[in-house]
């Protein structure tokens, strides 16, 4: 199950079930989808047709930017898990801006990519941990700048030692 969200007073529950059939806030949902080529899509619904073209999608937040006939709309799609952490009060856990990289286990610093003031963008790589062996690059958790490196080329560091602070 989903919830589907494209402002804050328009929310849809979907279901996608095992035989094909989908329920849309409890109602069969029949519709007739068509690409068109990248990232472009012909559907059918309810005799209305719509041309769907996905602008942007973000995997990891659940979200995407679609122009649908020519209108832009942004949606939301939060899973069970998510619906879940939003019932126990965690639902912005994730949201919340990391300020530090920590060692995710104990090896040697091999490569440091950053400077001090660079801006990151989450997933740029930081620095290269070796460890067992295997050369691990760490990655930017989000977005920000990087304010100070607390390791140097060739450091030995233990698991959740601080590596980078942001801001």
């Amino acid at each position: 199950m989903l919830q589907v969200q494209t402002s804050p007073t328009q929310i849809w529950e979907v279901d996608f079930r095992a035989n094909g059939n989908s329920m849309l806030n409890g109602e069969p949902f029949i519709w007739d989808i068509v690409a068109l080529g990248q990232q472009r899509y012909h559907i059918l619904y309810r005799g209305s047709s719509f041309v769907t073209e996905v602008l942007e999608a973000d995997y990891a937040t659940k979200t995407l930017r679609l122009q649908l006939n020519g209108q832009v709309v942004d949606i939301q799609a939060k899973d069970r898990f998510d619906l879940l952490l939003d019932k126990l009060g965690m639902g912005s856990a994730a949201s919340h801006k990391i300020n530090e990289l920590k060692a995710p286990m104990p090896g040697l610093i091999v490569d440091v990519r950053v400077a001090p003031g660079q801006t990151v963008q989450k997933g740029d790589p930081l620095l290269v941990l070796e460890a067992m062996k295997m050369e691990n690059i760490l990655k930017s958790p989000s977005d920000g700048t990087v304010t100070a490196i607390k390791v140097q080329m060739r450091d030995n560091v233990t698991k959740g030692q601080v590596l980078i602070q942001f801001s």
